[in-house]
């Protein structure tokens, strides 16, 4: 069933385009120009189509070579050993793509540390280089597509011409603006592409679809003026502004769109999110109802229609995804506790149980909380416990015996922030034992992640962002036990402020240091950045150890390189200048070796 809505939704444009004119009357045939609009949309489907079957090919050919290479190396030991050898050499045309392209920031260094006026003001973060190119790449179509094939020296013609093109084309945005806009666009996981880039993209159609709608304003309202002259112009657009409906409703739309763009601008979602979230569904729904009415018996309502499409299958799936996830002989509970260092952790007792895998991350409701907003966080433990404070009863039916493998209950750790973390942590601060118990709605999972096919894997951290690599730490080990995977040697370099932040995963961190062969595959380095004293800062183990100070990257990531074990992977997750620091660190070094950075991040 995913696989067909998943195929659908790519042959959408492309069907959709066919039906697609310009702005004859419905009793009349398309004229040359309505003949030309439908080629342009057919251009811009096969354009998607293309880059979706690239993309599909470049992903599952990257899959098939990290299952082989996962095969190829679950016996073998160390870098001497010739598979793991073999996977550890970099093809050098591939490397240079990597680093300079695939990789790369848009400028030198700078890419998830964020722009800020201050301290409260975030103006955002710059776009990686591929997603630069991508994006300049379809305006600079965009800009095309409204311009070619339109006579712009017959005055009596173009304004009309043009006027249809651009809005034929806003109409047609409209069906990509609308599906990468969902949490359940099936693009994500058919080209592994995170859902932060697919946001990224869909503000930037967006604001093309807004220019291209102005456009479309703006041609008509200069032909009317050019027919009729400055004083008949101005006075017939008003008089259709105010009694036709076809004109009424463009305007409306026209204004809801630049609307849209004026409240969009990162310093405000940032600042106001919550506000900016529900205002912006709010034009964004005014815009396509007028919209709609405004192409009222034109062949380009079948477009507007398909993006209407695209939104409805997006919110029907997660309302049922909530509905499935949470409501199964109870509700989904939570209890949450506030930690020390301004920290919360969450335990979700799931009233219908998913196989925990690392690198998940859901979207929480709390209503006692945050009424009906839902905000992400990742995923950092699983377990078995059914009930809070209950003992685990002996399974009676046979979908109890069918869930036994399926974590019970999540964990998360949320550092508070403003908004809605700081009300839970105030909240859990407030009531007795400094915890409270609620009902909670999950959405999700979303994503996974494995980094069993490669040798050597350095996971780093800072604050909260241990909650990502938590799971991939006792996972990896897990698998390493278990004679499963490629993995040797994986090193967790996690950053904190104080040593009371430890807290956070102690029990946690506990089962995994118990767990079978972790001597052998595992090393924790930690960096406490504001010790109060020296001595705060005691390495536990060889295996364990704690450095004052910020680490430096590019020399913790060249010490393993040294010894590196097959392929490596570098995650990281934490704040964005960390980020940078790791990869610029690994773009350095990613032509001497087999390396692959990942970086989790999400910004809205």
């Amino acid at each position: 069933m995913a696989t067909t809505l998943a195929l659908l939704a790519a042959a959408l444009p492309y069907t959709l385009a066919q039906t697609s004119g310009g702005h004859a009357g419905a009793n009349e045939g398309p004229t040359a120009a309505d003949l030309e609009n439908i080629q342009i949309c057919k251009y811009t489907a096969w354009t998607w189509a293309a880059i979706i079957g690239g993309l599909l090919i470049y992903r599952w050919t990257r899959y098939l070579l990290h299952h082989v290479r996962r095969l190829a190396n679950l016996n073998q030991g160390s870098t001497s050993d010739g598979r793991q050898k073999y996977f550890s050499l970099p093809d050098e045309n591939y490397a240079k793509f990597k680093r300079h392209l695939i990789t790369a920031p848009l400028f030198r260094k700078r890419h998830n540390r964020e722009f800020k006026l201050s301290s409260a003001l975030n103006v955002g973060t710059l776009p990686g280089r591929l997603q630069s190119l991508f994006l300049i790449g379809y305006f600079a179509m965009n800009a095309a597509l409204c311009a070619i094939s339109i006579d712009w020296s017959n005055t009596k013609t173009f304004y009309d011409d043009a006027r249809n093109r651009t809005g034929v084309l806003a109409v047609m945005n409209m069906i990509p603006l609308f599906l990468l806009a969902g949490r359940n666009n099936p693009l994500i996981w058919l080209l592994d592409i995170s859902f932060d880039t697919y946001n990224l993209v869909h503000r930037w159609i967006g604001r093309i679809v807004v220019f291209e709608a102005v456009a479309h304003t703006a041609f008509w309202m200069a032909g009317k003026i050019a027919v009729m002259g400055d004083h008949k112009g101005w006075a017939m657009i008003k008089v259709a502004m105010g009694s036709s409906q076809l004109i009424m409703s463009g305007t409306i739309g026209t204004c809801a769109f630049v609307a849209i763009l004026l409240q969009s601008p990162s310093v405000v979602r940032h600042a106001f999110y919550e506000t900016f979230l529900h205002v912006h569904i709010l034009l964004a729904i005014t815009a396509t109802v007028a919209v709609w009415i405004h192409l009222n018996m034109l062949p380009q309502q079948a477009l507007l229609q398909g993006a209407i499409i695209c939104w409805a299958i997006e919110r029907v799936v997660r309302f049922v995804w909530l509905i499935r996830n949470n409501i199964s002989r109870g509700v989904t509970k939570a209890e949450v506790e506030a930690l020390p260092g301004d920290a919360v952790k969450v335990t979700l007792r799931i009233a219908k149980p998913w196989k925990f895998q690392p690198g998940q991350h859901i979207y929480m409701y709390m209503p006692s909380v945050g009424l009906w907003t839902s905000h992400p966080f990742s995923l950092a433990w699983s377990d078995e416990q059914p009930e809070f404070g209950g003992e685990k009863g002996l399974p009676m039916a046979r979908q109890d015996i069918l869930a036994a493998n399926k974590a019970r209950s999540m964990s998360l750790i949320i550092r508070r922030r403003t908004g809605f973390t700081d009300k839970m942590y105030r909240k859990a601060e407030n009531s007795a034992g400094g915890k409270f118990i609620t009902t909670a709605l999950v959405e999700g999972p979303y994503g996974n992640q494995s980094f069993q096919s490669y040798g050597t894997v350095m996971l780093f951290a800072a604050g909260v962002g241990i909650t990502h690599q938590v799971p991939h730490v006792r996972d990896l080990v897990a698998a390493h036990s278990n004679g499963t995977c490629a993995t040797r040697k994986v090193v967790l370099v996690w950053i904190i402020q104080s040593p009371e932040h430890l807290e956070w995963i102690r029990p946690w961190m506990t089962s995994i240091l118990s767990m079978d062969k972790r001597r052998d595959i595992l090393k924790i380095l930690l960096f406490v950045t504001r010790p109060r004293s020296t001595k705060e800062i005691r390495s536990p183990s060889s295996s364990v150890q704690m450095f004052p100070g910020k680490p430096d990257v590019g020399a913790l990531i060249e010490k393993e390189q040294a010894t590196q074990v097959g392929a490596m992977a570098v995650s990281v997750c934490g704040t964005g200048s960390l980020s940078d620091d790791v990869r610029r660190a690994v773009r350095e070094r990613c032509e001497r070796t087999e390396m692959d950075i990942f970086e989790e991040a999400f910004s809205w």
